[in-house]
């Protein structure tokens, strides 16, 4: 091991910042509370030289988010357990629909309209995006040490949400509803 590596997580379970080997115990990384999700950063923009971010997504049954797009982030779904239904809007402007349930894949191209609904308790999902769109969560919520649910949710202001959204290019699409 050197001592790059050492000072790169290996003890303090926090990200490194920077492109350096380095490994998280389950339940680490960085915390965000979201609505009723926690969402933990497991490798961010700083790690992979912009490439890509890393980061799972824990939730209970619950509503539809709404309808967004990014114009320069790709987004990865990968069901680790329970279920999630996805809508995306392709480009021709048909609606997609598919409910995915543990090993399910899903990917929403940049530009595309897209929401998820979580449709069983104790979901947690992999996602894996465009380098930088992963903090977008702490930016929308609140930060945390807590590994668990947010009891009660955690419902930004309309203000801070908008103000993360153009933050983090995530543009809501209030007059496009796919879930329905």
């Amino acid at each position: 091991m050197t001592a790059e590596f050492a000072k790169a997580g290996a003890e303090d379970f926090t990200l490194p910042g920077r492109p350096l080997p380095f490994f998280l115990p389950a339940g680490e990384g960085e915390r965000a509370h979201l609505f009723d999700s926690l969402v933990t950063v497991l490798l961010s923009k700083d790690e992979t030289e912009g490439q890509f971010g890393v980061f799972t997504l824990a939730a209970p049954r619950g509503e539809a988010i709404p309808t967004h797009t990014h114009a320069d982030v790709h987004e990865i779904f990968f069901v680790l357990g329970g279920r999630a239904r996805v809508w995306i809007q392709d480009a021709e402007g048909e609606r997609l629909e598919r409910l995915l349930g543990p090993g399910d894949f899903g990917y929403v191209p940049a530009g595309l309209p897209h929401s998820f609904r979580v449709e069983a308790d104790d979901t947690r999902i992999l996602g894996v995006c465009t380098g930088g769109f992963e903090r977008f969560f702490a930016a929308a919520g609140t930060r945390t040490d807590s590994r668990g649910l947010p009891r009660p949710p955690h419902v930004p202001s309309a203000e801070h949400l908008a103000a993360a959204g153009r933050e983090f290019g995530n543009e809501f699409r209030f007059d496009l509803r796919l879930d329905g």
